[in-house]
């Protein structure tokens, strides 16, 4: 029989979720660049301001999955992440799988990215700021064939400081 690593505790989390947290800066059109062109897609909507202008956006946008990659450290984080390598039970993956989420408290070594599934909305526009609240939507259970594998999903929410919806993406780990 298998150990259910689904406890009170872990249960506890489902529901969880961050307070609204802004982006580092708005958004620029160097970064839009670099990613448009690290996914291959030279749409004018991402860079030509004349062909942009035409568009029901009205000006230059980002791609639909931008907003996830708009948030990093900020400049002012000076703490190297790679210092917790010299702890033994650190796999480069936080058991809090956002930023002011609760840690998911399971004893299992290995954390996977299992992916993630997005809903679009709208695009966001260079010079627009982006805010994002993410929850934990799910922990359940199942058995794999080296064992027990228990998966975390994680809702992320993005808008723009006026509100307007961007995106939602929902980023499934696996802890086994």
């Amino acid at each position: 029989m298998q150990k259910n690593y689904i406890t009170d505790e872990v249960k506890a989390v489902i529901g969880a979720s961050t307070e609204w947290v802004e982006a580092p800066h708005a958004v620029e059109s160097s970064e839009v660049r670099r990613f448009f062109q690290a996914t291959i897609d030279p749409n004018p909507r991402f860079h030509d301001e004349k062909a942009a202008a035409k568009l029901r956006a009205g000006g230059v946008v980002a791609p639909p999955a931008f907003p996830v990659h708009a948030f990093r450290r900020p400049a002012t984080e000076f703490k190297d992440p790679l210092d917790s390598m010299g702890d033994p039970d650190f796999d480069g993956v936080s058991r809090s799988f956002r930023p002011g989420l609760p840690s998911v408290k399971i004893p299992l070594g290995g954390v996977l990215n299992g992916g993630y599934s997005y809903q679009f909305f709208s695009y966001v526009k260079v010079g627009e700021k982006i805010l994002c609240k993410s929850s934990y939507k799910d922990v359940y259970q199942r058995e794999g064939k080296t064992g027990p594998l228990i998966f975390i999903l994680v809702e992320d929410d993005y808008k723009t400081e006026g509100g307007r919806p961007l995106l939602r993406s929902v980023n499934t780990m696996i802890m086994r």
